[in-house]
């Protein structure tokens, strides 16, 4: 049976389960007035500070020559990846949107909202589906940097049906990878995957460090792992202590 790892802090903050996230988000709601659409505003804004850092470091590039395939799901992780593209854009750097087409059910409230304003901004959105999936391989060339917004930290299971896919092309095409949250096909509570995971240069999580992050077998996965100020306030990181 998969152990979850016992690390307790990183970067001087508590390191947290799926489900405890879960929790601190509604309380982060509920007891202290932060929307999840706020949240995911300031977790947009500072990924895209983050990927524009790396940018300058690893690639010489500055933002306004940066170009940036930010491929997103369907649920709040790809909510993520829709605010940090409008960021991107706001800083000069061309940030192209490929999601996955909606399910029956459609998308999540808050991807719907950010989509929209991602159109209202001129960002560049493409459905992805069966049809027109295969040629990102030719998108992906044009980039340098890809950011991985598909599966967050709530997603279980094995990746399937076109999540799978874009993440097999997204690591075949050699482009750095940016995981936003965790790299999608890792467990969040173990670090381990199920044959189909993101293969990231650096991970920027979301609030806490995940737990699965702090394994040994997940480092050749996650790449450099930061923690991202979402704009939690101290007295709910004390409870993310206990």
């Amino acid at each position: 049976m998969s152990k979850t790892p016992q690390i307790k802090e990183y970067q001087g903050l508590p390191v947290v389960t799926a489900e405890k996230m879960r929790y601190l988000d509604k309380i982060a709601s509920m007891e202290y007035s932060m929307p999840e659409l706020t949240l995911m505003e300031n977790a947009g804004a500072a990924v895209a500070r983050e990927t524009i850092a790396f940018a300058k470091a690893a690639l010489l590039k500055e933002a306004a020559g940066l170009k940036v395939a930010v491929c997103c799901g369907r649920g709040n992780n790809g909510g993520d990846g829709l605010v940090t593209a409008r960021y991107l854009k706001a800083a000069g750097s061309k940030a192209d949107i490929f999601i996955v087409s909606p399910s029956e059910r459609g998308y999540g409230e808050l991807t719907v909202k950010n989509i929209e304003r991602a159109k209202a901004e001129g960002v560049k959105i493409t459905l992805l589906d069966k049809e027109n999936i295969e040629s990102l391989a030719e998108e992906f060339l044009k980039a340098d940097i890809l950011l991985d917004a598909l599966l967050g930290a709530g997603s279980v299971g094995k990746p399937t049906g076109p999540v799978r896919r874009v993440i097999q092309l997204m690591n075949k095409s050699a482009k750095p990878i940016i995981a936003v949250d965790i790299p999608s096909g890792l467990s969040p509570d173990t670090g381990h995957h199920s044959g189909v995971f993101i293969i990231a240069k650096a991970t920027y999580t979301l609030g806490f460090a995940k737990s699965g992050l702090m394994a040994a077998h997940a480092a050749p996965n996650t790449g450099e792992i930061k923690v991202l100020d979402i704009g939690y306030p101290e007295a709910l990181v004390d409870k993310a202590r206990r």
